[in-house]
C-alpha cells in the first residue's frame, strides 16, 4: 500500500508511465489516463481523507466469435478491451464496505449482513453485496474497505459494464484480503451470482469470465455449470489493427421481445429433435430434419439454428487461425460471423420498426469504406446499438471521422485488445 498524496505525486512525475502503456496498450492515451488516476486519488482523498490505498483495474469486453451461442450452451470468443473501470481502495476496520461510483450515491454495505433484498434488485447495492455474498460462500476471507470507482467502460455499448464493475469488486476483495489468490475464473462466477441472484439479470457467463480472465478468452459451455475456459494470447498490435466499436445511437426500448425471440426459437427448434439446446442437435441432423424445423417452429428458428450450429464451428477456426498466425483468415471467419448474424440470425434490425435500420447503415458505410483495410459485424445482441470493426492502423482515421459524421461525434472508439483481465495496479 502507498498514501495517497504520495501516489498523486508518482503519477504526476509520470513515474507509472510505462506501467500505464502495458495496461492500455494505446501511447496516445498515456497522458489522459494518467491525469484520470490523479483525479480518482484525489476524489478518494476529498471522500475518505487521505490515506493508504491499493489500486485496482478491470477491463470492459467485446464478443468476437460466438454471437447468440452461449444460451444453447455453445462456445464463444470473447477479447477485453482498453477501457476499464479502476478502483482506489483501502482497507477499513469497521466490519463494512464503502462504495463511491461515478453516477452513484455512494452506498454502504454491511459484511454481517449480506443477506438478498427485493428492494435491492437492480442496483449497484445489489451488485457489490451479491459479489460479497460470492466470495464468503467460496471460503474465501473478507474485510472491510472503502473504494471509489470510476469507469470508462461506455454503458449501452455491449462492452460489459456491469461485469467489470463485478470483477473489479471481486478483485478488489482478493487484492487485499486474499493476496490475490482468488482465481479468475471464481471472480468470473461469483460476478454472474451477483448479477443473477441480487442484482436479478439472468446474464450468462461470457461478459464476466472475458473481463475477468483477460486478453482473447475461449469459453465453452457445453456444461454452462462448469465452462471450459482458455486463454489464448494475442496482440493486435502485431497485426497492425485496431478494434473500434461504433455505437450506432439506436434506441434499446421496447427490444425485450426480439432478445428474447432468439433463445426461445432455438430451443423450440431443438426440440424438435427431442433435444433441449442446439448443442446437442449435430449439423447433420439439424439439416436431414430440417423440414421439420420449419413446420413445427418456423422458417425464422430453421434459420436460427442455422446460425447456432455453423457458429459453434466458426469459433474454432477463429482460434485455429490466430494460433496459426494466419490474421488474413481470422478475419474472413470474423466477416462470416458477421454475414451469418445478419442473415440467419436476423439480430442486426428489428423487424417490428424497417424505417430505422442504424446497425444495417453502419455495416453498410463500413464495408464501402474500409474494403480491403477491414471488416465489420454486428456486436453483442444486436437489433441496436453498435458494431464491432477490425481496422488498419493506416484506415482507422478515415474510418473514425465517417463513422462519427454519420452516428455524430464520439460514435466511434478506438480500441485496443488489452492483455491483463481484472488486475491490481499498484
Amino acid at each position: 500500500m502507498k498514501a495517497t498524496n504520495i501516489l498523486a505525486e508518482e503519477f504526476q512525475r509520470q513515474t507509472y508511465r510505462d506501467l500505464l502503456t502495458d495496461i492500455y496498450m494505446d501511447p496516445d492515451r498515456i497522458d489522459q489516463q494518467t491525469m484520470r488516476y490523479i483525479h480518482a486519488i484525489r476524489t478518494y482523498e476529498q471522500n475518505f481523507g487521505p490515506g493508504e490505498v491499493e489500486i485496482y483495474s478491470a477491463p470492459g469486453r467485446s464478443e468476437i466469435g460466438g454471437n447468440h451461442t452461449d444460451h444453447q450452451h455453445g462456445e464463444v470468443l470473447a477479447a477485453s478491451i482498453n477501457n476499464d473501470a479502476i478502483a482506489i481502495a483501502g482497507r477499513t476496520s469497521d466490519h463494512t464496505v464503502k462504495v463511491i461510483s461515478d453516477g452513484c450515491a455512494a452506498l454502504t454495505v454491511d459484511l454481517d449482513d449480506l443477506a438478498q433484498y427485493e428492494d435491492e434488485k437492480g442496483s449497484t447495492a445489489a451488485l457489490v453485496r451479491g459479489v460479497l455474498m460470492g466470495i464468503q460462500e467460496r471460503g474465501y476471507t473478507l474485510g472491510g474497505f472503502q473504494a471509489y470507482i470510476t469507469s470508462d467502460v461506455l454503458i449501452g455499448a455491449g462492452l460489459s459494464s456491469s461485469a467489470a464493475f463485478e470483477t473489479l469488486i471481486g478483485t478488489v476483495v482478493s487484492g487485499l484480503y486474499n493476496d490475490m489468490k482468488i482465481s479468475p475464473i471464481d471472480i468470473a462466477l461469483i460476478g454472474q451470482y451477483a448479477e443473477n441472484v441480487y442484482f436479478g439479470k439472468p446474464c450468462g457467463l461470457m461478459d464476466q469470465m472475458a473481463c475477468s480472465v483477460g486478453n482473447l478468452v475461449h469459453i465453452d459451455f457445453a456444461d454452462p455449470t462448469d465452462p471450459v475456459v482458455e486463454k489464448i494470447a494475442f496482440n493486435l498490435d502485431e497485426y497492425d489493427y485496431s478494434l473500434c466499436i461504433v455505437d450506432t445511437k439506436g434506441s434499446h426500448a421496447d427490444l425485450t421481445d426480439e432478445y428474447a425471440a432468439i433463445p426461445l426459437e432455438m430451443k423450440k427448434a431443438a426440440s424438435c429433435f427431442g433435444k433441449e439446446v442446439l448443442r446437442d442437435v449435430s449439423r447433420e441432423e439439424l439439416f436431414a430434419g430440417l423440414s421439420t424445423v420449419r413446420s413445427v417452429a418456423g422458417d425464422r428458428a430453421a434459420l436460427r439454428a442455422i446460425h447456432f450450429v455453423e457458429e459453434n464451428e466458426r469459433v474454432k477456426q477463429e482460434i485455429a487461425a490466430l494460433r496459426d498466425g494466419d490474421f488474413t483468415g481470422f478475419l474472413k471467419t470474423v466477416r462470416s460471423s458477421g454475414d451469418s448474424s445478419f442473415k440467419y440470425l436476423q439480430n442486426v434490425y428489428s423487424n417490428q420498426d424497417t424505417r430505422h435500420q442504424n446497425m444495417s447503415i453502419a455495416l453498410a458505410a463500413s464495408d464501402s469504406i474500409l474494403k480491403e483495410n477491414g471488416i465489420s459485424r454486428v456486436h453483442g445482441g444486436g437489433f441496436a446499438g453498435t458494431i464491432q470493426a477490425f481496422v488498419r492502423n493506416s484506415a482507422v482515421p478515415t474510418y473514425k471521422t465517417t463513422m462519427n459524421n454519420i452516428f455524430g461525434e464520439g460514435s466511434c472508439n478506438v480500441l485496443k485488445i488489452r492483455k491483463y483481465g481484472g488486475m491490481k495496479v499498484l
